[in-house]
This record gives C-alpha cells, structure tokens and sequence, in this order.
C-alpha cells in the first residue's frame, strides 16, 4: 500500500514487531548475537555493524527520502565524515558558501590533512557552479536552505550540470527534512541530515543519516559505516523512531509560526534585514517553492545600528541562547561565535555572517509569547 508522507512518518520502516504484536520496534540492547554455528548466523552478528531498531530506523529514513539504502550515525558530522571518508587524496568538493560550521570544520581542518581539498562556491549562482566543475572535483556539496544565511540552491539545476561532468552531489537537508523537501527526486546522489534537528524533534537525541539510491555506493558508505563505527545505538535509535512519528505535525506548526514572526520582524522598526525563505521578497523564494513544500522554520535576521547584541541575547526569556536548532523550544544562537565559529572571519564577512547576525530557530510554543520575548529582548538592546 502505498502511504502518504504523514502516514508513512508513522507506519514507514518497520512497522512494530511482528514477534509479540508490539506497536513499536523494541530497543534491541545488545551488543552481539547468538549464532547456531561456525557461519550459521540469524541475519545479525554484532552490533556495529546491524541491529535490528537502527535497521529499522535506517528503512524509514530511506523511505521517506524516496531512496533505497539508509545509514544511521552517532552525529550528522558522523554521515558527513564517512560520506568525506569515500573520497580519495587529490579529489575536490565544491562546497556551498554558507555552511554549518562543523561541516566546514572538518573539511579544513581534518580531509584537508588526507588531500582532500575544497573550494567555497555560492551554489544558487549555477554558471559559477558550472564554472568551478573542473576535472579535479569530484562532487558539489550543497545546503539549501544553506545555514545560517538560507541561502536557496537550485538543486535540480546542480545535479544536471554536475552529472553532466560526472559529479556527485552531497545535498544536507537538515533544515528541510523529507517532509518538506527530497533532495533524491531532484537529482542528488547522497542525501545527509543531522537527526538531532527536526528528525529528533526534542533536543534528547544527537544522531546523522546518509541515504542513497545507488547499490554501488550504498555498499561503498555500509563499508565504512562498519569500519568506521560511528553509529547511532539501539535507544537512540527507538527514540529516532519516536520522534520522527510527530515530524508532520511538528513540521506544521514550526513554519505557521516562523511565517508570522518573519513578517513581524520585517515591519519591525529595529530590524536591518531578514533572512527566511518564506518571505515573498526573499532571493530564491520561487526556487525553494518549486523544489520544497514548505520553507521551513529558519530565520537569521541583524539588528540596526544602536542595537546591542550581546545585551539581546542576554534578556531573552522564554527563547533559550544555544547550540543546535529543530527542537520544539524556540532557540536562538549567534552564528558568528557559536555554530560558525570555526570558518574564518574573512570568509565569515564575505558571505555574510557577521558579528550582528542573529539565527533564530522557531520553535512551537504560543507564537504571540515567542513574538513578545523578541520585542522586550530588542527594545532592551537598544543602546
């Protein structure tokens, strides 16, 4: 039976234990497996490398990316190291312009060491992607929307002109998840998330996810997914589950309230400038509503001039100053010192991630309450 993406949030996978009757996949809380001989095993040998609640988490995740293989990590920076993993010394990535800071982290100061080198691009201009798409690359690593900019890349548009020249593409799709967007039904080969954002949903559970169509590289990444190690544990993996089943309605709520506060904080006499993808006036709105169903619950917006930062996030009440993003509470981080301190300040300002920006992810309490502790922590920024 085929299942809408509401019902396949909750019944995709496997669907509980078809053993007992339980509703939900059991925490298989082992570490090995009993075998019945010398190469007589029951489809599991040792915990690293399959067990059954990741293995049903791994079949959902690929379900509802319209893809065939799924991994399931200890970290998005897990997926994202082992998908780094399966290229080789001297190969190139194009990398997008604005990127989570450990993304960029471990490109630069880690695959560098291997040879593995990149170059910083502004994807959503396609003729500097095509122009960059020398012989030495070997894949187009894509954010859209990008963090903490939103910054729309035409994914469809990269995946053309990249296969045409032989080249992958890597499309993170944390910001979207496949209840918005599925990066694989526009062309990209290799799709990753940080599960610890909307997939999880509750700020409990840090997790990373690759998925693929592709036989030949699906077993490539379960190669180095096992020798490498990094994988998501079986509770983790129950709790993964649990949380995805709510994605939807989650999901729904997130961008109901983000769409409101968007526009209040545009008509908002403090506010310099907006960054959400839901905003008519926004670069790439008609890219994101073409290749997305939703614009998602992202917003990065700066202060003007007389406003006082430090002071703003200090009086914030009921959004709470931290690291990481998608969970049901409102978050609000600043990019520069926090999530993207590791990318130099330079190439910070070229982009745009400057000291006054500020990345609000929109969470799904009352948004009237959300909308008053903005305006009190602004007004008592202002210096």
């Amino acid at each position: 039976m085929s299942l809408n993406i509401n019902s396949l949030l909750i019944h995709g996978g496997i669907d509980g234990d078809y053993a007992t009757g339980a509703v939900n996949v059991p925490i298989y809380q082992t570490s090995t497996y009993k075998q019945d001989g010398l190469g007589e095993d029951r489809g599991w040998e040792y915990s690293r490398t399959g067990n059954p609640t990741r293995a049903a988490l791994e079949k959902l995740i690929a379900e509802l990316e319209h893809g065939k293989y799924g991994l399931a990590f200890a970290s998005g920076l897990a997926a994202i190291s082992t998908v780094l993993s399966s290229f080789k010394a001297k190969d190139k990535l194009i990398v997008s312009d604005n990127i989570y800071g450990g993304s960029f982290r471990i490109l630069d100061n880690v695959f560098k060491n291997f040879d593995l080198s990149y170059e910083i691009v502004d994807t959503s201009d396609i003729k500097a992607v095509e122009n960059a798409l020398t012989s030495e690359v070997k894949a187009v690593y894509i954010e859209s929307p990008a963090n903490p900019l939103l910054t729309i890349t035409d994914i469809k548009a990269v995946a053309d002109i990249a296969h045409k020249k032989g080249k992958k593409v890597i499309v993170d799709n944390t910001f979207l998840t496949p209840y918005l967007q599925r990066p694989l039904t526009l062309g990209a080969d290799i799709v990753v998330h940080s599960g610890t954002k909307y997939l999880g949903g509750h700020s409990d559970v840090v997790s990373g996810f690759i998925v693929v169509n592709d036989k030949k590289l699906a077993d490539r990444l379960y190669y180095l997914q096992n020798a490498i190690g990094g994988v998501l544990g079986p509770f983790d993996s129950f709790l993964m589950i649990r949380g995805i089943k709510t994605l939807g309605v989650r999901m729904d709520r997130h961008i109901e309230n983000a769409k409101e506060i968007a526009n209040h904080l545009v008509d908002h006499e403090a506010v310099k400038k907006v960054y959400y993808p839901g905003l008519e006036n926004a670069k790439g709105y008609e890219i994101n509503k073409k290749q997305a169903d939703g614009p998602g619950a992202m917003i990065s917006f700066e202060l003007k001039e007389g406003y006082d930062v430090k002071r703003f996030f200090k009086s914030v009440k009921l959004i709470t100053l931290a690291e990481s993003l998608g969970g049901v509470e409102s978050l609000v981080c600043h990019p520069a010192s926090m999530t993207h301190a590791a990318i130099p300040k330079e190439i910070r300002d070229e982009v745009g991630i400057t000291e006054g920006l500020i990345r609000l992810s929109v969470g799904i309490e009352d948004v009237n309450d959300i909308i008053r502790d903005l305006d009190d922590a602004i007004a008592f920024s202002k210096e």
